[in-house]
């Protein structure tokens, strides 16, 4: 498996997206919407990065739908809204990045996903057959994307 990168995502893919799925996340800040990007399913999948935050410490390591980057002090993977995409919608981040703290975390980031890589592509495994299955939580099904529409639309998007 090759290593995996930090993509920023074209916000127009993300708005035709939207329409057909209300769950893919809007970015709420100013910085841009970042994520990992892997394949799964015959599909690359974008999956967005949380940068750190207090809560992140907190949370249950065995959620389901997240991936704790280094206990959480990095941030967190949030599978539950990864979205396929092409390849040609899609940024690499770090070579964009001028501030040195931001460019440091990315790194890192980084870093710990892809020693990491297989504990990652397994938790997305797992919440991806629960869901094609239909046996997640009502409220993992209430903020999870709905990951067969998308692929649908990825591969009609031109």
């Amino acid at each position: 498996m090759k290593n995996l990168k930090i993509y920023i995502i074209n916000e127009e893919y993300i708005n035709y997206l939207r329409k057909y799925d209300s769950k893919v996340p809007y970015n709420k800040s100013k910085r841009p919407f970042v994520g990992v990007v892997y394949e799964y399913n015959h599909h690359n999948y974008f999956a967005p990065l949380s940068s750190p935050k207090p809560k992140h410490l907190k949370m249950n390591a065995n959620a389901l739908d997240i991936f704790k980057i280094k206990e959480g002090t990095l941030g967190i993977v949030n599978i539950n809204n990864m979205i396929p995409v092409p390849k040609f919608v899609l940024t690499e981040l770090l070579p964009l990045v001028k501030e040195a703290k931001y460019k440091e975390l990315i790194k890192n980031q980084l870093t710990f996903l892809n020693k990491n890589k297989a504990k990652l592509m397994k938790k997305v495994t797992v919440y991806y057959n629960l869901y094609n299955k239909n046996l997640l939580s009502f409220n993992q099904n209430n903020r999870t994307c709905n990951y067969h529409l998308l692929e649908e639309k990825c591969d009609e998007y031109h």
